[in-house]
């Protein structure tokens, strides 16, 4: 009897163990049958099916992405006359002003004279002038007899070398008072005329005929349009991405010329918190004018990369805090990841996360997102 039992309990036991060996396994490949329905269920629920057709009525474009794009910046700015390339005409003595040649806006020519003005202190200076040459005629003269006497052994020589350096005294003093007239643009008379150091054009004239001046009073301002530059402030921000030497395109109304940073100011504005970038364009055209403004956009070599991906900003969307961008596979759009870097000029650097080739959601990318959202809140109910 006891026999039998034990036999019985050993049935029992096999019995039992086999029936938890195959159902073991079974538990097993259920679970990891469930989990991986669970993902494919959640993989699905973030792909959004969207047609062609649904896509055009809701104005979603596509953007391929390429290699070789990088942000550009892209900064207001206006066009200065280079420093070479403007002069201030002044009065250069006190005097009234008797004739004016050139007003608003006429051609110069360099040396040209663009008005006069009748001075007391021309006079002075022609006076002056006609002082010291009647004294260099009587040194020379001094010195000739003196030179006679010498060589008559009638004087010493003591007293030709003083002859002598009373001449060089006498050309010294006309020479000086020769270089103080033209300086001060003395003609003759009494007479001061006012002449343009450059060529180029009248941007400028305060000068009134008959009115009475005084030395230093800006009278024209003269800018050679051929000679002008475009200053640009670069907010701190970007300052570290922009160098010397690196390219611009100037942009005016529907043109666009090419242009190189000659120079970036060392300091910041003090008010504006920015510096001031000088480009030279490469070329010029008759809307570059003195004091027109313009836009600048500077592809900072430190940024160019041959392998960087850049992308409309607009096709970049945040997620729950996550940047992503929607991928286009089929006709459906999955939102993908992406690590981003510099922003500019409308493009977002893409630093990891999208290959080259890829389609992605680029105009009004932001319905994609609202309709990503809409789908999860309903299966989360």
């Amino acid at each position: 009897m006891t026999k039998q039992r034990l036999v019985t309990l050993l049935s029992v036991l096999l019995i039992a163990a086999a029936i938890l060996w195959f159902a073991l396994p079974g538990s097993f490949a259920e679970e990891e049958h469930g989990v991986a329905e669970e993902s494919e269920k959640h993989d699905e629920e973030e792909r959004l099916s969207v047609t062609d057709e649904q896509m055009a009525s809701s104005g979603i474009t596509l953007h391929t992405v390429t290699l070789g794009g990088n942000a550009q910046i892209i900064v207001p700015g206006t066009v200065k006359a280079n420093p070479s390339g403007v002069a201030q005409l002044d009065a250069r003595a006190d005097g009234t002003i008797t004739r004016i040649t050139k007003t608003l806006g006429d051609r110069v020519a360099r040396g040209e004279t663009v008005a006069l003005i009748e001075s007391a202190q021309a006079a002075q200076y022609s006076s002056d002038i006609a002082s010291a040459r009647a004294r260099l005629t009587q040194a020379q003269a001094n010195y000739d007899r003196e030179k006679r006497l010498f060589d008559a052994n009638v004087t010493a020589r003591q007293d030709l070398e003083a002859a002598q350096t009373q001449l060089s005294v006498a050309r010294a003093d006309l020479q000086r008072a020769r270089s103080t007239a033209a300086a001060a643009g003395v003609t003759g008379g009494g007479t001061i005329a006012i002449t343009s150091p450059i060529a180029g054009r009248i941007t400028d004239s305060p000068a009134v005929l008959g009115a009475f001046v005084t030395a230093g009073t800006e009278l024209m301002e003269v800018v050679d349009p051929s000679r002008v530059q475009v200053e640009a402030a670069i907010p701190l921000s970007d300052v570290s991405r922009v160098a010397s030497g690196d390219r611009a395109t100037i942009v005016i109304g529907s043109q666009e010329i090419g242009g190189r940073i000659r120079s970036i100011t060392p300091a910041l504005d003090p008010s504006s918190r920015a510096a001031t970038a000088i480009v030279i364009p490469d070329q010029l055209i008759p809307a570059l004018q003195a004091d027109a403004f313009v836009e600048l956009r500077i592809a900072s070599a430190s940024d160019s990369d041959p392998n960087a991906i850049s992308v409309p900003e607009v096709a970049v969307q945040t997620i729950e805090g996550r940047s992503v961008v929607f991928v286009r596979e089929g006709d459906a759009f999955e939102p993908v990841e992406v690590r981003t870097g510099a922003r500019s000029a409308g493009l977002i650097t893409i630093i990891s996360g999208l290959e080259a080739g890829a389609i992605i959601a680029s105009e009004n990318a932001f319905l994609l997102k609202a309709e990503l959202g809409k789908s999860e809140a309903e299966h989360g109910h």
